[in-house]
């Protein structure tokens, strides 16, 4: 009965990491990034306000203290790793400094709403390794290990958030808080597959090994590169660039990143004709080709219609997904548990 408890708290965990992925998504296609100055309050209180006159008295002037207080603290941390460059890059930044020009409240509470589901997410990941502790700290303590890292995880995580505030959306720093979410996804996947261990006869299982590790390490390519891309598309936009115009300017990259969904196509179908008879993975393999018919028609869009808003982050979240299904698929053919708990 634990098993059972402790599998939908897995997957419900699993599933708001994904909502914060989303949500941080619809922030930076609104750029709603800024639209509360400090973190984890909201212009100094849990309650974000609506209209300007509830702002705080000579809040720009206090944020900007905060904001270089923070950033001091964060150069100072990168220079004892040895970055010295990235730390003065961002300290002589101007726009590291510099507040939303104007208050908006629709930006305000589409930010905080992103930090309420990531507040969620974290919470659920407290109770799960709360229930670990409880149930699993005898017979099962990787259990108990897993939760613990990934609870860790999303806390770093929230503190790169709160950077990724005070350096007014540095484009590095945005990659490694993506990076750091697929680390939890990854986590709480290995925790999913520990709970739900499986039996398969399997053909040809050296080359599907071999295909699912291809198509992992594609889509992690695929999310780096396109998280870059996505990066340089803010800059253009930023500096008046029209989007009718931006697959110009981006050039090789965008090609290049482009080109490997013929990749993710051939290993994909691949996939699909070496698994397809696999009955308890069915499901996973007729997902794998779904996300990437949609990932397909998304990149279509992203081409041939001057990149709307709503397409880059679908595009990613769509990419997030197609990883999550991989690694699944992986983890469940060659990484079992050696314990069956009956529920």
């Amino acid at each position: 009965m634990n098993a059972s408890k402790f599998n939908k708290i897995a997957w419900i965990s699993l599933v708001f990491v994904y909502l914060v992925i989303i949500a941080g998504g619809v922030v930076r296609m609104s750029g709603s990034g800024m639209g509360c100055p400090d973190w984890p309050k909201c212009f100094g209180s849990w309650v974000p306000p609506t209209i300007e006159d509830q702002l705080p008295e000579n809040y720009r002037e206090d944020y900007t203290k905060y904001r270089i207080a923070k950033i001091e603290k964060f150069t100072k941390f990168l220079s004892s790793i040895g970055l010295d460059e990235t730390a003065n890059s961002i300290k002589n930044d101007p726009r590291t400094y510099e507040l939303e020009a104007k208050f908006n409240a629709s930006r305000t509470w589409t930010e905080y709403g992103n930090r309420l589901v990531g507040f969620i997410a974290g919470n659920l990941m407290l109770l799960q390794l709360i229930l670990a502790f409880l149930w699993y700290r005898k017979k099962r303590k990787i259990l108990l290990w897993l939760a613990l890292a990934n609870l860790i995880i999303i806390g770093i995580e929230g503190w790169f958030g709160s950077i990724v505030v005070a350096s007014n959306l540095t484009p590095w720093i945005i990659t490694v808080h993506m990076l750091l979410a697929l680390v939890i996804i990854l986590i709480q996947l290995i925790i999913i597959n520990k709970l739900n261990p499986k039996e398969i006869v399997l053909k040809q299982v050296h080359l599907v090994r071999w295909l699912l590790i291809l198509g992992i390490g594609i889509s992690l390519y695929q999310i780096f590169a396109g998280t870059q891309l996505r990066q340089g598309v803010d800059i253009m936009l930023e500096n008046g660039a029209s989007r009718s115009t931006l697959l110009e300017d981006l050039g090789m990259d965008f090609y290049l990143h482009r080109s490997f969904s013929w990749a993710v196509l051939v290993s994909t179908g691949a996939l699909y004709w070496l698994m397809k008879d696999i009955k308890e993975l069915r499901w996973g393999v007729w997902t794998m080709c779904g996300v990437v018919f949609i990932e397909v028609i998304v990149g279509i869009i992203l081409t041939y219609a001057d990149m709307p808003k709503w397409a880059q982050p679908t595009h990613l979240v769509l990419a997030c997904i197609m990883f999550a299904v991989q690694a699944y698929l992986y983890l469940q053919l060659y990484w079992p548990s050696k314990y069956i708990e009956k529920a």
